[in-house]
């Protein structure tokens, strides 16, 4: 005689309704994720055309203007929020963020180790915009930084976790096929 599979009136195993809660951390994730690239992609963009002095400087890490290294970056996070909010490209969202917001920490990082005391220009022009000191701006975008880059990890071992947990109900719903 084969065991039925146990399921909830959605048609879900107790194991794949445990996972539901975790899933809906990561959604939640990416699409503040999302927001948070959009918003800081686009203040770098348009930061990028400000006629700040400090932009025609070199970046001491990569070694090109900042106007060019802060229109570059906002490009690209401009362009990998709206993968945040496109569920057929969720995957790729959460692995870009933890590859983008892991750079920034890199980045951050070497800042750090040359001694660099600045604050990162990181909003452009628009802290001085919003009446914000380039000292708070800062340690906004590290907690920033730090959401993104743990956030996603989190994220991600949530998923491979449901993904594990989908694969062994379904490879255990095929044996009780097979066993019939």
């Amino acid at each position: 005689m084969s065991e039925s599979v146990v399921t909830n009136r959605a048609g879900l195993s107790p194991k794949a309704e445990q996972a539901k809660p975790q899933g809906t951390f990561s959604r939640w994730f990416i699409v503040s994720a999302g927001v948070i690239l959009f918003t800081t992609g686009a203040a770098k963009v348009f930061s990028a055309w400000a006629s700040s002095t400090h932009l025609g400087f070199t970046d001491p890490i990569i070694g090109i203007k900042f106007r060019t290294l802060i229109l570059l970056v906002g490009l690209l996070e401009f362009l990998l929020s709206f993968a945040c909010f496109l569920r057929s490209m969720r995957r790729f969202a959460y692995r870009s963020v933890l590859s983008i917001s892991s750079a920034f920490l890199v980045y951050r990082i070497g800042l750090w180790w040359i001694g660099w005391q600045k604050p990162c220009a990181c909003w452009g022009d628009l802290t001085a915009a919003l009446h914000l000191s380039p000292e708070f701006s800062d340690n906004v975008m590290r907690l920033v930084l730090g959401y993104l880059v743990l956030g996603s990890v989190l994220s991600l071992r949530i998923l491979s976790r449901v993904d594990s947990s989908s694969e062994q109900i379904d490879s255990a719903t095929h044996q009780r096929y097979l066993s019939i």
